[in-house]
């Protein structure tokens, strides 16, 4: 079994470390067209959801944290919304799909290699960018917070960092999401795990 996933995570692997075309820098798809290819690609409500939420906190991170323009804060969100496209229908495409079809999209090169890096243990992409940085970091934690929140009869309203910390300690809750990916995401945007689940909740 151990040696099945092994040559799955491999066959994930990108094997490159460049993406897109820079004469393509700045090449966005429109909010509608976005959306429109979520909605065909992504049927898994649950996976939607995840999604929108790694794009909005990307938005907010970005406007409210790197005070970035209007423009750069869309590439943001973009790729916080398009990280997964791929993976309900063709998991064993992830994310090699998505990164072609906007690379033929002639897409920000910046935008395909966040994606292509939000993890790159299983897809070999170093995240370098501030922009890969946070989409590595919010993909995994936003996915915890997510169903800390579920338990709670209130959601997120009221949710303390203490309450959110201990879930994070305790590794049979929510025991799918990595906390070694965790700490290593906040390791390399120079984070501490407080000042991120802060943000999130």
């Amino acid at each position: 079994l151990l040696s099945f996933y092994n040559y799955w995570f491999m066959s994930l692997q990108l094997g490159r470390q460049s993406f897109g075309n820079p004469n393509h820098v700045g090449n966005v798809l429109s909010r509608e067209d976005t959306f429109q290819l979520l909605n065909k690609w992504v049927l898994n409500d649950r996976l939607k959801l995840h999604m929108i939420q790694v794009g909005g906190l990307m938005k907010s991170w970005a406007e409210e944290v790197e005070l970035l323009s209007a423009e750069d804060i869309w590439k943001w969100e973009m790729a916080g919304l398009l990280h997964d496209a791929d993976w309900d229908q063709w998991p064993d495409q992830h994310c090699k799909k998505i990164i072609e079809y906007l690379e033929e999209k002639q897409v920000c090169p910046e935008i395909i290699r966040a994606i292509a890096s939000h993890g790159h243990v299983n897809f070999g992409v170093i995240p370098e960018s501030r922009m890969d940085q946070m989409l590595y970091a919010f993909d995994e934690l936003s996915g915890l917070m997510h169903a800390y929140s579920l338990m709670r009869p209130n959601g997120y309203e009221g949710m303390e960092l203490k309450g959110a910390l201990k879930r994070i300690k305790e590794k049979t809750f929510a025991a799918n999401v990595s906390r070694d990916d965790i700490q290593d995401a906040c390791r390399r945007a120079g984070l501490e795990l407080n000042q991120l689940v802060e943000f999130i909740i």
